[in-house]
């Protein structure tokens, strides 16, 4: 089997921190032949803790599908070309939104723009020196999906998403939060690949998220689960609900399935 978990709510809380049941189990299913791959809305260069990475995964899908790693090498890999970029990040300013543009190697944005704000102060505390500013890079960026903070009017938001509907598919977090991805890919287009690459039927999959950007994840693999601490209606998409992630949830989901 092959076994994709998000990261986020999933894996580890706000404060990144994982149970040590989760890590039990994840290995536990590697030393049973099973392949365990990231699977995450996250580009590569922010996915980067020790702690999780020393896990021991098989694989990563980052940035919603558009990379995927397996054994250390790049298989796949999608970026936004620089034409589209540059129209996107200037046409996501000309509606107020302010953007991270996320890479493999580097986030891009304005730190002041998120001055106060939890999430921007988070990635910059946490990207360290693999930040680097839009305007300083202008056109340079490697990019294979953005997010933005989004506290304008409603009518300006649709107006930019219609915009650039034919570049990117949009997922809406909250009235601040919406996440822009390249047409055609998402979580599940990332376990489609995965399997084509390694010649694996999709029926032999399992994949474990807890929020919206996991709606396609959840519905692809064959054996979707939610984490009980999942957002909104994510449970709706999946097969099985375990417990949440401060209660054991991925190890007794292994168990449940025999995956362990």
């Amino acid at each position: 089997m092959v076994l994709f978990f998000d990261i986020d709510g999933t894996i580890w809380d706000y404060k990144n921190d994982i149970p040590d049941s989760t890590v039990e189990g994840i290995r536990r299913a590697k030393a049973n032949g099973h392949q365990c791959f990231l699977n995450s809305g996250r580009a590569r260069a922010f996915i980067h803790n020790e702690k999780l990475l020393g896990i021991g995964f098989d694989g990563i899908v980052s940035a919603c599908g558009t990379r995927i790693e397996h054994e250390g090498k790049v298989i796949y890999n999608k970026l936004v070309d620089k034409e589209d970029a540059v129209r996107t990040v200037e046409t996501v300013r000309k509606y107020g939104f302010k953007p991270i543009l996320e890479g493999h190697t580097y986030l891009y944005m304005e730190p002041e723009d998120f001055l106060g704000d939890m999430f921007g102060e988070k990635v910059i505390r946490e990207m360290g020196d693999k930040l680097r500013g839009i305007n300083e890079c202008w056109g340079e960026w490697e990019m294979h999906k953005l997010s933005c903070a989004t506290e304008v009017p409603d009518e300006d938001r649709l107006k930019c998403f219609d915009e650039l509907s034919d570049i990117y598919d949009h997922m809406i977090h909250d009235e601040r939060v919406v996440e822009m991805v390249p047409k055609g890919f998402n979580k599940g287009t990332g376990i489609e690949k995965v399997c084509e690459l390694l010649g694996e039927d999709v029926k032999n999959t399992f994949a474990f998220g807890d929020s919206i950007n996991d709606k396609e994840m959840l519905l692809t693999a064959g054996v979707g689960i939610a984490m009980g601490n999942s957002r909104g209606n994510t449970r709706d998409f999946a097969d099985y609900v375990t417990d949440d992630l401060y209660n054991d949830g991925i190890y007794k989901a292994l168990n449940h399935f025999g995956l362990i």
